[in-house]
């Protein structure tokens, strides 16, 4: 309940001890209403000299967040096959999962959200063919399963509109600007739109994050139960607990609650608005998944020059396939006969942006799957690497553009950098890594990250900095 409320109720006390002392019919019983009906009105002024509350009425970015970070944890989806992998034994066919699989992919996968449209990872679920089926990265990638998926970082970046995820430790100060640790943490101090980081155990163990996305107050303005939501396996998890219970969330694990202060400050120039990635608007409408064919990636995917692509003409509804066409532009590229449930491999060597459908039995054509073919490849320099020289990256691209070009450590896990290619460096094909950009000595992995309207690829390549 908001000031406004307060003084509604206030005033309509007011005019019943009004209407109250109108009836009185003697002069001495209209003095204590009179009295009361004056405190009553010193309250109004009171009230509306009072500022409303900030955590009544989250700033524009706030709003924004939550709805950004419910995209991804009120989504549901429901798969079609045995076999889908997930922290602790695989998806169970047919039962109804609710906010989008936790997996930490790194390059070997693909983000929802900043590598792929949701909506291609909700064709994947529909196609019992596809990666999120066939491939795991379990034992391959630490803390992955899921071909697709999300993890904390990627989910709480999401929601605050990066154009790449910051790892959960650099959500917080000292690590980042526009921000601040809240003191003392507790239900009363936490507004909308709150992190909350949950250090590491140990100097190389995990760190988590999750977002506040709804304080709910009694009629005093008294919190009473605080929700949080975060991407945790095995998909995402949505809390609503107690004030009580909530401080004793803050309190255990040593859990820091932290404010952004100013929102451009700490994302810092990584702006979702610079990218085709995050598409938001894709991402909250509702899509219309192929029922006739899709592919091994979904649909709406971008794939590599040389990598197989993988039809899957399903016909669930039985309409009767008769051939599978596939093009680039309005170029035909091919025409293939094919029979219901059948997988067709193609690769494809020119790129650009393709399509592929059916001719059903009746002559109508089936629903597009729309996916692009791109290169995208990095050289590193002959000459050694040092942290106080500036060097030059080179790349090559086509159907894509080099976005960003990222930097983890091998071993300090607080090491996160990266650069954004200008228009110019796209022209020449190469970007300079300024002097001091990376601070540590070592092993370092620098990716290479290009997009285009179908989603982003990685190339990654290992470099030793002395």
């Amino acid at each position: 309940m908001n000031d406004n409320t307060h003084r509604s109720g206030f005033l309509k006390l007011a005019d019943t001890i009004s209407a109250a002392w109108s009836a009185a019919p003697l002069e001495t019983s209209r003095r204590p209403m009179l009295i009361l009906r004056g405190f009553v009105l010193l309250i109004l002024v009171c009230l509306s000299r009072q500022p409303v509350d900030a955590q009544e009425q989250p700033s524009n970015w706030q709003r924004q967040a939550v709805k950004y970070a419910r995209i991804m944890s009120r989504v549901q989806w429901t798969p079609v096959a045995e076999g889908m992998p997930g922290r602790n034994g695989p998806f169970e066919k047919g039962v109804l999962q609710t906010g989008v699989p936790y997996s930490s992919v790194k390059a070997d996968g693909r983000y929802i959200g900043f590598d792929i449209y949701l909506k291609t990872f909700l064709a994947a679920t529909q196609n019992p063919q596809s990666v999120v089926y066939t491939e795991s990265l379990k034992g391959k990638v630490s803390n992955a399963e899921c071909y697709y998926g999300k993890v904390c970082s990627s989910y709480t970046s999401y929601a605050l509109q990066c154009g790449i995820w910051y790892l959960s430790r650099l959500h917080v100060p000292p690590f980042r600007e526009g921000c601040e640790v809240i003191e003392p943490k507790s239900a009363q101090s936490t507004q909308v739109g709150d992190l909350i980081y949950t250090p590491p155990k140990s100097k190389s163990g995990g760190s988590h994050i999750e977002m506040v996305t709804e304080v709910t107050k009694d009629d005093l303005g008294t919190v009473t139960h605080v929700r949080v939501e975060e991407s945790r396996p095995r998909t995402t998890k949505n809390t609503n607990r107690t004030a009580a219970d909530f401080e004793s969330h803050l309190a255990s694990r040593n859990r820091v609650l932290c404010r952004i202060t100013d929102w451009d400050a700490w994302r810092a120039g990584n702006r979702a608005d610079r990218f085709l990635f995050p598409n938001y608007a894709e991402d909250s409408a509702t899509p219309t998944i192929n029922r006739v064919l899709l592919l091994d990636r979904g649909d709406w995917v971008a794939y590599r020059k040389s990598e197989v692509v993988k039809f899957n003409v399903m016909d669930r509804d039985d309409v009767e396939v008769r051939k599978l066409v596939i093009k680039r532009g309005e170029t035909v590229i091919e025409e293939i006969p094919v029979v219901r449930q059948s997988v067709i491999e193609r690769t494809f060597i020119d790129c650009g942006d393709y399509t592929a459908h059916c001719v059903l039995q009746d002559q109508s054509l089936s629903q597009a799957c729309e996916f692009s073919v791109c290169e995208l490849d990095l050289t590193l320099p002959d000459k050694e690497v040092s942290t106080g020289e500036a060097w030059e990256l080179e790349f090559a691209t086509d159907n894509m553009k080099a976005v960003i070009v990222y930097f983890r450590h091998a071993k300090n896990s607080y090491a996160q950098a990266m650069i954004y290619p200008t228009d110019e460096d796209q022209r020449a094909g190469k970007v300079t890594i300024p002097a001091g950009l990376l601070k540590d000595k070592g092993k370092s992995t620098v990716w290479l990250i290009g997009e285009n309207r179908y989603g982003r690829l990685k190339e990654t390549k290992t470099l030793l900095v002395k």
